[in-house]
């Protein structure tokens, strides 16, 4: 919310909020099969992190100065169609 970019990867991500357990988790995660469960972490450590980082989500959603809404819809349509309309003329004019 920050950027107005989505990011979806953990390491990307990472990069800008530093918290030392992410690589160790992010290994485990990959060292294993799909679906696995973590054994021997700290699940109390873990609770108050995912408290703290969801408390630090919901500030940035407040703060944020992006539109609840997508306010481009109308032009987006019009420049599929616009699109849609130039292709179907190139077509017909090279055949």
């Amino acid at each position: 919310m920050q950027t107005g970019i989505i990011e979806a990867n953990l390491i990307k991500l990472n990069e800008v909020f530093n918290l030392p357990y992410i690589p160790d988790l992010i290994a485990q995660k990959l060292a294993g099969t799909e679906k696995s469960i973590l054994s021997d972490i700290n699940v109390a450590f873990h609770q108050i992190e995912y408290e703290h980082l969801r408390n630090n989500l919901q500030e940035a959603y407040q703060s944020s100065p992006l539109p609840e809404v997508p306010s481009a819809n109308a032009d987006l349509h019009n420049l599929l169609v616009r699109l849609r309309m130039r292709s179907y003329e190139l077509q017909v004019n090279n055949s």
